[in-house]
């Protein structure tokens, strides 16, 4: 008898289904038997499987009619020898270790689940998958959900082994409809004596980007979204009878993710004018009807506005809200009310009183319209909003600016100044223009203001904001989209060191205080290639080469450097650089001599490049140095 057996029920993925039992095959965990679960597939996937088969007698094959893969996975659970269950899906893949490591825990605590982190899988690029970030930021044995309310999260099946004495004594199996893993995960969770939660990945998830590939890509669909309300009640109804601390946890993440594919796909279908199911609209507010007053306060107003008027059933309005907020035009007023304990409220005519409190979530948001040297100060002109309200109620308002060293705190003020907010369309990263209620500002940073003892140490200095009004005092980072105005100016020179404007990979501006072993004094566009010269300090021995690095996974390419005493030349065929991986890509460009010198970029153009159609921006990084990225 296997001491694990895995479940992998699929259907038609076939470009997947080879790599996922070959993660599986290749676990440091050999004990174990693979009971595939064939729903009906209408590709080639079946004779992948068959074929892998022939070559590992671990693996079995089973084939049904297309019934769903709750049932599928309840045929494979019915069929599973092992003491200790886990299950796959054909088209995500299971880090080496991963079984070996949760069967392990298991065995040395007694608990009845063991769980672990998760990785997101974009064709060849892992990321962190926000769901399971915080649960399982660090590990913790024989812990419970009611202990660890992070776990509320973790409603997917897939990345645990389960205890099959506990999974047949809860008497757990699925439903034979979409969604049909959360009420389970949230049952075992709930059932469980205790459970070990590993920090480690054990599971890469993958997101297809095939049109309709998969049941997430068709959320909008009506029988999707009514499966997915049906497992939501399940779950509330659960947690309501088994864990009632849980539930007020359960309704802010549901309000958010689920509650926003229902009003999307309501307000989608109304605005068609293809009518909604009063039987799906039913589910709906069922469920609304059990959410606490705190639970609705913990989303953001704009959501929560749509919210309620899905679950009020107004359907034509909630038609309207949803237009004008995905148009950016949907900006209620914000208006205060007590005396010694402000409360700070949004006002909107479909909005009860109970509902509209946005204390919580007043933020600033700082953006540059221009920033560029005059006379040896760097000015700088820009508008602050707070989050998407109309601010036109907040009474004297003042504005701070000032330069924030981060090593030591120390403050070099910039300017203070009364303001009143203005409209203006704000251009987005799609082309699109928003309106924005916010507040302009201005200020100039004089390198003169710089002791000599804050020069030489060459710190990172961060351009910081703070609005104050009546009863509010909101503090915040200067930022905005790396692929919008204004440029990143050139650096200057004082006193030997560098002043150069930079700006995080997050958008947020500030000044960066080096020195430059080498710099870059021309960078343009030649054609399809990025050409670009400069001077090196300190030549070496050797001749270098030009490395480009991928920040997202470590990936290198490497092209030749021409040099000439101290002066370099290199040139990059845009069109040769590796392919982005997800939404865009950041090269870090150093230059190689047995030792990683990052180039100074002098030069004022940042160049934009269209090449094979790939989209490419020339930039400078967080201490100004070259970086490429493609988006």
């Amino acid at each position: 008898m296997p001491v694990l057996s895995v479940i992998v029920p699929f259907y038609n993925v076939e470009k997947y289904i080879g790599p996922c039992l070959d993660s599986i095959t290749a676990q440091t965990m050999g004990d174990l038997e693979v009971i595939c679960v064939d729903d009906g597939s209408g590709d080639g996937g079946p004779a992948v499987v068959a074929a892998a088969q022939a070559e590992d007698p671990r693996i079995s094959l089973i084939s049904q009619g297309n019934r769903g893969v709750g049932h599928a996975r309840n045929v494979g659970v019915r069929q599973a020898r092992g003491r200790y269950l886990a299950f796959v899906d054909g088209d995500d893949t299971v880090p080496p270790d991963a079984f070996k490591r949760l069967v392990s825990s298991l065995e040395s605590t007694g608990s009845d689940l063991a769980c672990g982190n998760v990785m997101r899988l974009y064709r060849n690029l892992l990321i962190p998958s926000w769901a399971h970030r915080e649960a399982f930021a660090r590990p913790v044995k024989r812990t419970h959900i009611t202990r660890h309310p992070l776990l509320i999260r973790d409603r997917m099946l897939w990345n645990k082994v389960y205890r099959r004495s506990f999974w047949d004594g809860l008497g757990l199996s699925f439903p034979e409809r979409m969604y049909e893993d959360q009420p389970v995960a949230m049952a075992a969770h709930v059932g469980a004596r205790s459970v070990d939660v590993l920090a480690r990945i054990v599971y890469h998830w993958r997101q297809r980007d095939e049109p309709g590939s998969s049941i997430t890509q068709r959320s909008l669909e009506p029988g999707n979204l009514r499966d997915r309300l049906l497992s939501v009640l399940a779950t509330a109804d659960l947690l309501s009878r088994a864990a009632p601390p849980l539930k007020r946890h359960f309704d802010r993440d549901t309000l958010d993710i689920d509650m926003g594919v229902a009003v999307e796909a309501v307000a989608t279908m109304t605005a068609a004018g293809t009518g909604v199911d009063g039987g799906l609209l039913d589910l709906i507010v069922r469920y609304l009807d059990g959410v606490s007053r705190e639970a609705w306060q913990s989303v953001p107003f704009e959501h929560r506005l749509q919210v309620h008027l899905l679950h009020r059933r107004r359907l034509d309005d909630l038609a309207d809200v949803h237009e004008q907020a995905v148009a950016g035009h949907l900006q209620p007023r914000v208006s205060s009310a007590g005396f010694l304990r402000r409360r700070w409220y949004g006002r909107h005519p479909s909005m009860p009183e109970h509902l509209s409190e946005v204390s919580g979530e007043l933020g600033l948001t700082a953006r540059l319209v221009s920033l560029d040297w005059r006379e040896g100060v760097l000015g700088g002109v820009g508008r602050v909003s707070v989050g998407r309200f109309d601010v036109g109620g907040l009474r004297r308002v003042r504005v701070r600016v000032w330069m924030e060293e981060r090593e030591t705190g120390e403050i070099v003020l910039l300017s203070e100044q009364d303001t009143a907010p203005t409209w203006e369309n704000v251009e987005q990263e799609d082309g699109t223009r928003v309106p924005e209620h916010a507040f302009p500002f201005r200020f100039a940073f004089d390198p003169a203001a710089l002791s000599p003892a804050q020069l030489a140490r060459r710190g990172h200095w961060d351009l910081c904001l703070q609005l104050r009004s009546q009863g509010l005092r909101l503090d915040g980072r200067v930022a905005g989209p790396r692929w919008l105005p204004p440029l990143i100016p050139a650096p200057r020179r004082k006193s030997g060191v560098w002043l150069v404007p930079v700006r995080t990979a997050k958008g947020a501006w500030g000044v960066r205080l080096r020195k430059a072993e080498a710099t870059i004094g021309e960078c343009r566009m030649d054609g399809g290639d990025l050409v670009f010269s400069g001077e090196i300090a300190d030549v070496g021995d050797g001749d270098p080469v030009l490395r480009l690095r991928r920040r997202s996974d470590g990936e290198e390419m490497y092209f030749p450097v021409a040099l000439s005493g101290q002066d370099f030349h290199a040139r990059v065929p845009l069109a040769d650089i590796d392919e982005s991986v997800g939404h865009e890509s950041w090269w870090e460009v150093v230059i190689d001599q047995g030792r990683a010198i990052r180039p100074l970029v002098r030069t004022k153009e940042r160049p934009v490049a269209t090449v094979a159609d790939r989209r490419f921006l020339i930039d400078r990084g967080e201490d100004g140095c070259l970086l490429l990225a493609e988006r």
